[in-house]
């Protein structure tokens, strides 16, 4: 009995994570944009309507330390606003999904939910960010890149 439930035990275990990658938009030889003023330089639009609603096409941040999450993921949301001009406000709410990688000493990492509220609306919408493998940084669907203040 005692081998049954050892058993048992490490295939629950060695289940939760898969050992194929299911993320569709990594690309290790992505450049990050540039920053300045507490945000990234971003230029592009996303054409993928999935590209950060969905854990398969998450925005891909990494290869960072988990220590640098928040900052990095601050410069990513300090670049957008609404589509209609509106401040956002963003807070992490969830972790989940996890990948296989060879980014991380344990060999697997887990995408970070965050919750983006749209000012003077209850609009809200969920984005998936990927602090492990790197991707293009775009402009997700349902916003829009802030202008830079011209000083």
């Amino acid at each position: 009995m005692r081998n049954i439930i050892l058993c048992l035990g490490l295939v629950l275990a060695t289940s939760c994570i898969s050992t194929k990658s299911t993320l569709k938009n990594v690309n290790p030889q992505a450049v990050r944009p540039t920053f300045s003023e507490g945000r990234y330089h971003l230029t592009e639009y996303a054409t993928d309507k999935k590209y950060g609603y969905d854990p398969d096409y998450p925005i891909n941040i990494g290869f960072i330390n988990e220590n640098q999450e928040a900052i990095n993921v601050a410069y990513f949301f300090n670049a957008l606003e609404g589509e209609l001009g509106e401040k956002i406000t963003y807070n992490k709410t969830d972790s989940c999904c996890p990948f296989p990688t060879k980014n991380t000493t344990i060999g697997a990492g887990t995408l970070s939910i965050y919750e983006v509220a749209f000012e003077n609306s209850t609009k809200k919408v969920l984005l998936y960010f990927n602090i492990y493998e790197k991707g293009a940084l775009l402009c997700p669907k349902g916003f829009r890149i802030k202008k830079m203040d011209k000083n």
